[in-house]
């Protein structure tokens, strides 16, 4: 009797270890989603070109919008880069669709909005089609 007794408190004591372990491991990686999430956000918020491309896309100067699009400015292109990437870690699932909407909604639906801009990301000359793929998730999802 005191042997199964020992034995089941020893199954606790080990499942319970278990649900410690697995709970400790998930908050862990929620941290580190959370720490990774902050530096996409910093990296796009820092970099003055990005911001540059930011504001024009912002500013509904199609010309000059347009400008940028057909000369294919390094700061534009590396802009669309930056977004291309968070398509990869969506598709390989190392960042969930609500966090990238909850981050890079607004500059979506600009990407979307202005013509010129829309027309180069679905050129698949480009190279965009993980863009593309996100930019249609976003739109699916009510956040036009």
């Amino acid at each position: 009797m005191l042997r199964a007794v020992v034995e089941i408190i020893g199954m606790t004591v080990t499942l319970a270890g278990g649900f410690w372990a697995i709970w400790t491991y998930r908050q862990s990686l929620m941290l580190q989603r959370a720490k990774w999430v902050e530096d996409l956000y910093d990296k796009f918020y820092e970099h003055s070109e990005l911001k540059e491309v930011r504001n024009l896309l912002d500013s509904d100067d199609d010309q000059q919008i347009r400008s940028m699009v057909v000369k294919e400015s390094p700061a534009f292109t590396d802009y669309l880069n930056f977004f291309e990437f968070l398509g990869y870690l969506w598709e390989s699932k190392q960042i969930k669709a609500a966090e990238i909407r909850g981050l890079f909604d607004y500059y979506h639906r600009n990407l979307r909005r202005n013509e010129a801009v829309a027309a180069y990301i679905a050129d698949p000359t480009k190279g965009f089609e993980k863009l593309q793929k996100l930019l249609k998730m976003v739109g699916e999802a009510g956040c036009n």
